[in-house]
């Protein structure tokens, strides 16, 4: 009688990068199963949103808020506040927390049992990954692989914007200066969390958009409240703007010319934020090789059920074109896992699911659905409620009444878009959330008991306000 031999290189599971999605695939299959699980990963553990998107961009947004709250301490009975700011205390805030993150998550890569391998991974087989490390180049294979590779900040092929070294999400959070002058260029949600963020701290700020409105995807009333904020705060916004040329350099001057509405334009600037997209990590990492197929913007092709057309090979997060969203890819590991572990996944799973957001600046806005102009672009008939944020009362507890909140209804009663722009307004989502996922009618929240004063027990005020049916 023969035995197999164990083969120290093989793996029940392989994931090529430890963000959100892959992280937690590697650490339920080997806690659940005890599957051998390892995950590759080249620069940070975690992903990049425990190191330098989501949570370090939030860390940094709190500290300007509690800059702009010290600045305006007067309403609050507090004299004589130090208004002034340190940027390495703000950067050292945001390191802390980083640090936390880490620890923790080596942690659990520890406690769930899952292997972890610094190097830089591609693909030499259908089910072959090569890692290259600091002791050398070592092949990997597995039963099952996920790729879960991420994106990265785009910067746009403007002559002269590269050689400007301008910054990224990652690099402005490492700032130790305050710019005198920032000029963000893009308009959406990373751009405008920073511009009032830094214009909070200290710094004046421009807003490039190329667009003809901020937020072109929402609807033009949310759009026209965040605009009057940041105005109000002292951001300049710059829309239907081109750049056409960069010259200088990010951190000593920079100078960006285009045009505006067809005339001539021209901002000069400390500091440039590129902030105009994402990019898939998927090149050079040997997936076209092996019949893993790519989009025209270069994401990974996947089924609803995450898995590429090479059989047993998943794609999760950035990097197969989901929403980039953490807790979509956090969906998406809830989608490969249950395929992984043979438990039955409705039709339609990946594309008929919820996809809420919420934008940090302050007023934050919050969104699930449909907005009205897609609706009416649909075709469908609805009621929309709507109660200024000063209907939710917590908000003149806190003298942070901007904003407002509208809801959606459909003819048989169900919500079929809600859009909260106010303090707090993403705590606001997850009532609003079940309600749409389980299909109930608009009056199940209103007749809610909610404690008063909170948030949400405006929610009661909102769907109170629903018109009537037409005859």
């Amino acid at each position: 009688m023969t035995t197999s031999q164990p083969r120290p290189n093989h793996y029940d599971l392989l994931v090529l990068g430890s963000g959100e999605a892959g992280k937690f695939i590697a650490w339920t299959l080997s806690s659940k199963t005890g599957q051998r699980c390892a995950v590759i990963e080249r620069r940070w553990l975690g992903g990049s949103c425990p190191n330098v998107a989501c949570l370090p961009s939030k860390s940094f947004v709190h500290s300007a808020n509690v800059v702009h709250d010290a600045k305006h301490g007067n309403s609050y009975g507090i004299r004589d506040a130090d208004e002034s700011v340190e940027m390495v205390a703000v950067r050292e805030r945001k390191r802390d927390m980083v640090d936390g993150l880490m620890d923790m998550h080596a942690g659990r890569f520890k406690n769930f049992g899952v292997e972890l391998i610094w190097g830089e991974g591609k693909f030499v087989g259908k089910k072959s990954i090569e890692v290259t490390g600091e002791s050398g180049k070592t092949v990997l294979t597995a039963e099952k692989v996920v790729v879960c590779t991420g994106s990265r900040a785009k910067i746009d092929d403007i002559p002269g914007l590269k050689a400007a070294k301008p910054l990224t999400h990652v690099e402005i959070l490492e700032l130790d200066v305050l710019p005198s002058h920032l000029v963000v260029l893009g308009g959406g949600y990373v751009g405008l969390e920073f511009a009032q963020a830094m214009r909070r701290l200290g710094a004046q700020v421009t807003v490039i958009e190329r667009n003809a409105r901020l937020l072109k995807n929402e609807d033009q009333d949310i759009a026209d409240v965040i605009v009057g904020v940041l105005n109000k705060e002292g951001v300049k916004v710059c829309t239907g703007t081109t750049i056409q040329q960069v010259s200088g350099e990010s951190g000593t001057s920079v100078t960006l010319k285009g045009l505006a509405s067809g005339k001539s334009f021209e901002v000069t600037g400390s500091h440039i934020l590129c902030a105009i997209g994402r990019l898939p990590n998927t090149e050079n990492i040997g997936l076209e090789e092996f019949g893993i197929q790519l989009t025209g913007k270069g994401f990974i092709e996947t089924n609803e059920n995450l898995e590429t057309p090479s059989e047993g090979v998943f794609a999760v997060g950035d990097c197969a074109g989901s929403p980039h969203f953490t807790h979509i890819a956090f969906d998406d590991f809830r989608i490969v896992i249950d395929v992984l572990l043979h438990k039955p996944l409705p039709p339609n799973r990946k594309s008929s699911r919820q996809v809420p957001f919420t934008l940090f600046t302050t007023p934050e806005l919050a969104h699930v659905g449909l907005r009205e102009h897609e609706a009416s672009n649909l075709g469908i008939k609805f009621r929309t409620a709507k109660l200024p944020m000063g209907g939710f009362l917590k908000t003149r507890t806190l003298g942070e009444t901007a904003g407002f909140a509208k809801a959606l209804i459909a003819e048989d009663d169900t919500i079929v878009g809600f859009t909260a722009l106010g303090i707090g307004a993403g705590e606001l989502l997850p009532v609003v959330q079940l309600a749409m996922k389980r299909g109930l009618p608009y009056t199940d929240i209103s007749e809610m008991v909610i404690t008063h004063p909170t948030l949400s027990e405006g929610l009661v005020f909102l769907f109170s306000g629903v018109p009537a049916k037409e005859n």
